[in-house]
């Protein structure tokens, strides 16, 4: 089920390729693909990790484990933010207004968060 809802109008910018209301972007734009990631390495919301190697002008940076208790996630149903751990447990549903949210992106995760990172 995909929540028919719109972003909160005082949730934070997200950067992003063609990024529509619900943070979907030109790389991923599933009814699903809305969630969106605050990258480590600036403190800003993209879309996605291509949207930032197209738009930064810096490298990824993962976030540490150690700091899974920051809010790094962005519902872009409701505009919830969401702390990463919350995020990785929260089995592709928004704990907030429970929209859907694409069980597919577990394989960027590598992108995003230390623990899924490859040495």
């Amino acid at each position: 089920m995909i929540a028919d809802l719109t972003m909160d109008q005082n949730a934070p910018e997200v950067r992003g390729v063609n990024v529509d209301p619900q943070t979907r972007c030109a790389h991923f734009h599933k009814p699903v693909d809305i969630i969106a990631v605050k990258m480590k390495c600036c403190g800003v919301y993209y879309a996605c990790k291509d949207c930032h190697v197209a738009l930064a002008d810096h490298e990824i940076e993962v976030w540490p484990q150690t700091e899974w208790g920051k809010k790094a996630i962005l519902c872009g149903a409701c505009g919830s933010e969401l702390t990463i751990g919350s995020y990785l447990a929260c089995g592709y549903h928004c704990p907030v207004c429970k929209a859907e949210f694409n069980p597919l992106c577990q394989h960027h995760y590598r992108y995003y968060f230390a623990l899924y990172a490859r040495i």
